[in-house]
């Protein structure tokens, strides 16, 4: 095993790790930028296969370090990623919470928390448009996604309704032949 290839592994997943405020979305586009255009561990329809794995399976979206962990290093790889995601995060978690518990109510503790909300907002919101981008494969992709936004906004429906709605017409254009991009 290549130990250049686990120490960039860590590297690069340590300091991501340390600015995920607002969770693994947030950070989507930063990982993405490192993987993909760094250090050129795989192209971008590569990841976004990867990335739409971890929509598909149950729990985190930090499943998306262990399969990139996994198919730049296999075992090794995956196991070094995920810990190195996950434990610096954590160690910076609870060292702020321990702060936190002492100094919970006054004044300057509610302005850092009413300061880190718009952060987190901009950091997920910059996250999806990076990954539409990323996943743009012609004129129906945006359709897609502007049908998706209206329906999540305008109708009180599960948004389930659309993705799969969204998904039948896209294997159907697909096979069809009308969009043999997608």
């Amino acid at each position: 095993m290549d130990t250049s290839i686990l120490g960039q592994l860590v590297r690069t997943f340590s300091m991501i790790s340390l600015i995920a405020i607002g969770g693994m979305n947030a950070v989507l586009p930063a990982l993405r930028h490192e993987v993909v255009d760094v250090l050129r561990w795989m192209d971008n329809e590569k990841f976004m296969q990867l990335f739409a794995v971890t929509q598909i399976t149950p729990g985190p979206n930090v499943v998306i370090v262990s399969l990139v962990g996994w198919e730049v290093a296999g075992l090794a790889g995956l196991l070094v990623a995920t810990l190195s995601m996950l434990l610096p995060a954590c160690l910076l978690a609870f060292m702020v919470g321990r702060i936190a518990n002492q100094v919970a109510g006054t004044s300057g503790f509610r302005l850092a928390q009413d300061a880190l909300v718009p952060v987190a907002v901009g950091l997920i919101l910059a996250g999806g448009l990076d990954l539409a981008q990323a996943a743009y494969r012609g004129w129906m992709t945006p359709l897609l996604v502007g049908a998706n936004v209206a329906f999540i906004l305008f109708t009180k429906y599960n948004p389930v309704w659309a993705l799969m709605a969204s998904a039948l017409i896209a294997l159907g254009a697909h096979y069809s032949g009308i969009f043999p991009l997608l």
